[in-house]
């Protein structure tokens, strides 16, 4: 049981870096402001998943 919930730990983890990356380089693709960049990669996967719903 240890081993299981240690993995689902790191997942978790490695999962919030990506979603923080990919909402840095959207927003940042879109906007070209660094402050909004950074706003949108402490939302993380709010933004993205925002993105993808509401602005493709």
């Amino acid at each position: 049981m240890d081993r299981q919930f240690a993995f689902r730990v790191e997942g978790a983890k490695y999962g919030v870096g990506f979603g923080s990356a990919l909402a840095i380089a959207i927003s940042y693709t879109n906007n070209h402001s660094i402050l909004w960049a950074i706003i949108d990669g402490i939302l993380g996967w709010i933004y993205v998943i925002f993105f993808a719903l509401f602005r493709s």
